[in-house]
């Protein structure tokens, strides 16, 4: 029998100076993947995108791609910041589920497995953490746009800012990205008519490397992207054709 070569997966990890967790992350990784049923006929990818570290991830990343075949390195010429990161990953895999991370170790690879099983009824699956390990800024400034966003957009998800979700194609196809997006992913799916659930997830505290996101850049920036994305809710393009 001939093992199709097309992914059924792809895990995409942005990754900006996060040396000391790539290893464990992509054993990780790894393990998960290889355990799913699926990976007993068909191959998966898990692509890091580096975007633009300084701390010596660019080479570690490049070591791990040449031990593991299951595993690529895209690097960008600096950094551009998550979003950019992400699209860069989604628009490189092939895989028909796409799997996003972060490179932070905070979120478990084995929930990964939690959330697949959702992707035969749900277009977009994400992690909802319900005990956060986070700083007190983060958890104040995660909690206050968790909730002016839903108070604007009305989608009711409760932790859009988990990085941990699964995409099926069709919705990274659909969905044009600009800077900052990645911070509302289930908004921009539902305004396309798919379907987004929850699922709940563990949470970690950091043990190497520190967050690239504080109270500025984590609540005034998505507070001024909500106004551009409560914009596309009121201008998207809907409409059905009428039968004959």
């Amino acid at each position: 029998m001939t093992v199709p070569s097309h992914p059924w997966a792809s895990v995409v990890i942005p990754i900006k100076d996060e040396r000391d967790n790539l290893t464990p992350l992509t054993e990780g990784l790894l393990k998960v993947m290889d355990s799913h049923e699926t990976s007993r006929s068909r191959p998966y990818e898990i692509i890091f995108v580096d975007d633009g570290s300084s701390d010596g991830s660019s080479e570690l990343l490049d070591r791990l791609a040449a031990q593991h075949p299951e595993v690529t390195t895209l690097h960008l010429d600096r950094n551009y910041g998550k979003t950019c990161a992400l699209d860069a990953g989604f628009k490189r895999s092939a895989g028909e589920l796409i799997v996003a991370i972060d490179g932070d170790l905070q979120q478990d690879s084995e929930d990964i497995l939690k959330l697949l099983p959702f992707t035969a009824t749900y277009d977009v699956v994400c992690g909802w953490r319900l005990t956060r390990e986070d700083g007190l800024v983060k958890k104040i400034s995660s909690r206050v746009a968790n909730r002016v966003r839903n108070f604007f957009t009305h989608d009711g998800i409760h932790d859009t800012g988990c990085p941990l979700k699964i995409f099926r194609r069709p919705v990274l196809e659909r969905i044009a990205l600009f800077e900052g997006m990645h911070r509302f992913f289930p908004t921009l799916a539902l305004m396309h008519g798919f379907t987004v659930t929850e699922v709940p997830v563990r949470h970690y505290p950091r043990i190497h490397g520190v967050s690239k996101y504080g109270m500025g850049n984590r609540l005034f920036k998505s507070l001024y992207d909500l106004i551009a994305v409560r914009w596309m809710q009121t201008r998207v393009l809907k409409y059905t054709f009428r039968d004959k």
